[in-house]
């Protein structure tokens, strides 16, 4: 004989839990903007304190604004490789080698047009190299670019021998001079001005923006919708290569100069200066308004302990320790938005 089915009872459920409120993409930004102008407040505030008579002079600040803009022209190109997931280690040698072609004998006799030309082809060529090796020939973004860094070293110092190479076209010197300022504006802040509009443009208002993010946040997934990684990683590069024969041009017109040493370190402060702003080293996040601040924040320190008389060794510590409290609050901000 069959027992009757007991009837079933209805299972209780646990509401599933609330997910996590996110702070909204845009708030984020701005808090992180925010952040970053108090930090450069602060350092005026300190800047004032120290040296009350000489830091907030109208020259000081005119000279912190000219020596932030070659670096900044730098880092503007290095956040868009870094925010795609790569690296570029050889802009500081870029820099160098084009400031020393773009000098020769034979370069100046072609007047302003040939040494800023070449400054420019020179850098764009570099990050041609760059983009081949890395997009194409499948190599790892830091020895692709860590090879450019030797090979441009070495060439800028066999086009000078180790020698100044001196400047004489009387148009690009003129630049530099306070007779070229624009309602007090050195024409090399007014460059470097322009560099960063057009690249805040550029990352938020165009398909080549959203393509590099998507690049950089997820490669495969980049491909599966359509982007050509390879082709947009090699336009990033160029990017690079681009901005760094600005850079070079400018470093010319501010030294009056070639030398094979330029550029030293820039890789460090335009990777340092992007970390500070913001872009993640992992890829997938940049902000050209971050990085720029960050510029003017490391500007700011180094005059900072130029007029306080501090050795060099003790800003390189400092901009050390500031670059690992970047990375570890970057960690720590992805970790609790995720």
């Amino acid at each position: 004989m069959t027992q009757p089915a007991s009837p079933t009872r209805p299972v209780k459920t646990q509401p599933d839990a609330a997910p996590r409120p996110r702070m909204p993409r845009t708030l984020r930004l701005d808090v992180r903007t925010l952040s970053l102008l108090g930090v450069l407040a602060v350092l005026v505030v300190i800047g004032g304190i120290t040296q009350p008579d000489s830091f907030l002079d109208t020259d000081n600040v005119q000279l912190i604004l000219t020596q932030a803009s070659v670096i900044g022209v730098v880092t503007v190109g290095m956040t868009f490789v870094i925010m795609s997931g790569g690296i570029d280690l050889s802009v500081g040698a870029i820099v160098a080698l084009a400031s020393c072609w773009a000098t020769t004998v034979a370069t100046q006799d072609f007047g302003f047009v040939g040494i800023l030309f070449t400054a420019v082809a020179v850098g764009v060529a570099c990050g041609l190299v760059n983009g081949v090796l890395i997009a194409y020939g499948g190599m790892v973004p830091f020895i692709a670019t860590l090879a450019m860094l030797a090979s441009g070293r070495g060439l800028a110092l066999q086009i000078t021998d180790g020698n100044t190479q001196t400047v004489t076209v009387d148009s690009v010197l003129k630049l530099g001079e306070r007779d070229a300022y624009v309602l007090g504006i050195p024409p090399l802040v007014l460059v470097f001005a322009g560099v960063t509009v057009i690249g805040w443009l550029v990352l938020n208002r165009t398909t080549f923006g959203r393509r590099s993010v998507a690049v950089g946040g997820n490669a495969e997934a980049a491909r599966l919708a359509g982007i050509d990684v390879r082709r947009q990683r090699l336009y990033l590069y160029l990017l690079s290569g681009l901005c760094c024969g600005i850079a070079a041009f400018l470093l010319i017109v501010l030294a009056g100069s070639g030398q094979n040493t330029n550029g030293n370190l820039y890789e460090l402060d335009a990777i340092a200066a992007a970390i500070i702003g913001g872009t993640l080293l992992t890829g997938g996040r940049g902000t050209i308004v971050g990085s720029v601040l960050g510029v003017l924040i490391f500007q700011t320190i180094q005059n900072i302990f130029a007029l306080n008389n501090l050795e060099t060794a003790t800003q390189q510590i400092a901009k050390g320790a500031i670059i690992v409290a970047a990375v570890l609050v970057q960690r720590r901000t992805a970790n609790s938005t995720t």
